[in-house]
């Protein structure tokens, strides 16, 4: 009579690697239509956002002045991960991130919980980004017309509105692109990024004109402790260099590909943030950014006394933030077609379209579920959340690229982290103590998030992984 396997034996099993390379070359039905350029600006455009658009007006207040260390900080740690991020998609080049990487080293259940990380992350942050796309066409239309939409439908309960009417049609609209086809979407989203690099280069240059040294003084008010509570609210903004290891099916030369836009990606995000702030911080008092909404434009109308520099920088931030929106539905839909894939889903994850080559059920729930969150949630709870799952994810990444280093040595690897082991053990580091700066009830939403993952994966996922189907018929149960 065979055995079957126990639940500890279950939660353990680990994806073979060769598994991976087969799926990813014939199996799974997505097409390699990205090259690097526009993978580049995929990492771009999902991080470039709502981080720097809005988030000035959360974390200023935090920190004062000094939210300019806050965010070196948070680049920090994020450079330390893509390194890791870099040296497993190069060796792992498929579909699924950080949960793929967690399945062929930690085991089924760290990849279902990575999994669900993931899930958080995307969603929650798709929605945060759309529900700051609101006030910003708010901002646009009536510096233009004079017109704003009435609060009751442009913002969320807790922020003044009953639904957030423009973030679920942005949401949709997305949705509709995605189904499409993701050649027709990475090129959008090209479009989309140039001009929000242009809009953001117009504001350093217009904003640095009302420069004022004073400004930074005092540098910290709110001492080390602000800086560091900032830095885990800024970390938000780094999120979407996940997004780039989500094309690893789609990508053309994937193992070259995803490490040089990874890096480049973050490279890009870095300077652009770090002189953005600089300027914002420096063009008007610290305390000014308390509530401040659609902050940068406000700061270009003080600046230069004519309304031409804010309405432009509006408009740029309503069409750049479609692209953080497009990119997040995007990731988040492949993560859920490679779950699928896997058997940890049902099956209708993991069906792609024959003529657009894409998962169109993937990425209708996914939208379904970013507009919910959308429509009723506010901005500061969301951001929080979504600072927290990626920020686990990424811990399990850097402990991927050890694990994978000592198990599969031999392994073939495009990109190599430098400095191992520091790197790695330092992005664990920097992960738990930005986890650490989070607040309480963040804690608790998460731990309820993940207490949900694991009813799901004992009443369904590890009866149906494809690896429980794998041993029940080596062992004789089911035909082979």
């Amino acid at each position: 009579m065979p055995v079957r396997p126990t639940l500890r034996q279950q939660a353990l099993r680990r994806k073979p690697l060769h598994t991976f390379t087969t799926e990813s070359d014939g199996g799974g039905g997505l097409r390699r239509t990205i090259g690097p350029f526009q993978l580049t600006m995929i990492g771009v455009g999902a991080t470039i956002g709502t981080g720097i658009f809005f988030l000035l007006g959360s974390a200023v207040p935090e920190a004062g002045p000094a939210v300019v260390v806050s965010f070196v900080l948070a680049a920090a740690a994020a450079a330390l991960t893509a390194l890791c991020y870099a040296e497993l998609a190069s060796a792992v080049p498929v579909s699924g991130s950080s949960y793929s990487y967690a399945y062929a080293t930690l085991g089924e259940f760290a990849a279902w919980a990575v999994g669900w990380c993931l899930l958080l992350e995307y969603a929650v942050s798709g929605a945060a980004i759309a529900v700051s796309w609101g006030q910003y066409l708010n901002d646009f239309t009536e510096r233009l017309f004079g017109f704003r939409m009435p609060e009751a439908i442009s913002a969320p309960p807790g922020a003044g509105g009953l639904i957030n009417l423009p973030g679920v049609v942005l949401v949709g609209l997305c949705c509709l692109l995605l189904v499409r086809g993701a050649k027709e979407s990475a090129v959008f989203n090209t479009v989309m990024v140039l001009v929000k690099l242009a809009v953001l280069a117009l504001f350093v240059v217009v904003g640095i004109t009302g420069f004022d040294a004073g400004h930074f003084q005092p540098f910290a008010p709110l001492g080390v402790a602000g800086i560091g509570t900032a830095s885990a609210t800024v970390f938000f903004a780094f999120i979407g260099l996940d997004a780039v290891s989500t094309a690893g099916e789609e990508v053309r030369d994937p193992r070259r590909t995803l490490p040089l836009a990874i890096v480049g990606a973050l490279v890009v995000v870095t300077l652009t943030y770090i002189l953005v702030a600089v300027v914002g911080v420096g063009a008007q008092p610290w305390t000014a950014f308390d509530g401040q909404q659609a902050g940068l434009s406000a700061i270009l109308a003080a600046v230069t006394g004519a309304g031409w520099p804010a309405v432009l920088l509006s408009a740029g931030a309503v069409l750049s933030i479609v692209s953080v929106t497009l990119v997040v539905l995007y990731g988040q839909s492949r993560i859920l077609y490679t779950m699928g894939r896997d058997g940890m889903l049902p099956a209708a994850f993991r069906r792609v379209s024959p003529r657009t080559g894409t998962p169109v059920f993937s990425t209708l729930l996914t939208g379904g579920f970013v507009a919910l969150l959308a429509a009723v949630f506010p901005l500061d709870l969301l951001a929080d959340l979504t600072s927290m799952g990626t920020l686990a994810a990424f811990a399990v990444v850097s402990l991927g690229v050890m694990i994978l280093r000592r198990t599969a040595p031999s392994l073939d690897r495009g990109f190599r982290v430098p400095g191992y082991p520091v790197v790695p053990l330092l992005s664990l580091l920097a992960c738990g103590y930005l986890i650490y700066e989070l607040p309480l009830g963040t804690y608790l939403l998460f731990g309820g998030w993940l207490g949900l993952a694991l009813a799901v994966y004992l009443f369904y996922s590890r009866r149906h992984s494809r690896l429980e189907a794998t041993a029940e018929a080596a062992a004789g149960q089911v035909p082979a």
